[in-house]
């Protein structure tokens, strides 16, 4: 039995909202939503229901890692727009896009980094409260060199 609602859209291996959500880990009401942001896209069935090609469960999961590291969907969809809509995606199309990352991503895991082994010490903001302030920052040598945590902003 055909389960593409009477248009044969299990043959083109396309696959229903529903189908999407099930292998994608992601609810309906987001894959509407990333539709309407324009991350992914559809054809509409004569009986006007989503019809997914099956690459967007690699859209669908990168959308979801990149919103897991705090990427913006408006970059996402920056990156996305560079995959080829007229065919599916090939490593080399992906091995492209994910340099556009790498160079944020990269100062983001040195700021995770920095954050999670200098922040019990000193952030540099020059509060000089902690016990400690005066041996790593006597006398607010770091206030001088501009506001905020300046251990952390300028590494």
């Amino acid at each position: 039995m055909d389960d593409s609602g009477g248009d044969g859209a299990s043959r083109r291996g396309e696959l229903t909202v529903g189908q999407l959500a099930a292998r994608s880990g992601v609810s309906v009401s987001a894959l509407h939503f990333y539709e309407r942001q324009n991350l992914i896209t559809s054809r509409r069935t004569p009986g006007n229901q989503r019809r997914y090609a099956r690459d967007t469960l690699r859209r669908v999961a990168m959308i979801r890692i990149a919103q897991r590291v705090g990427i913006p969907l408006a970059e996402v969809r920056s990156v996305l727009a560079l995959l080829p809509e007229e065919r599916t995606p090939t490593r080399q199309d992906w091995e492209r896009i994910s340099q556009c990352w790498r160079d944020e991503l990269d100062g983001r895991i040195h700021r995770l980094r920095q954050l999670r082994d200098e922040f019990t010490d000193c952030i540099g903001c020059g509060c000089l409260s902690l016990d400690r302030c005066r041996m790593a920052n006597p006398g607010d040598e770091l206030g001088s060199e501009g506001a905020g945590p300046r251990r952390l902003l300028d590494s």
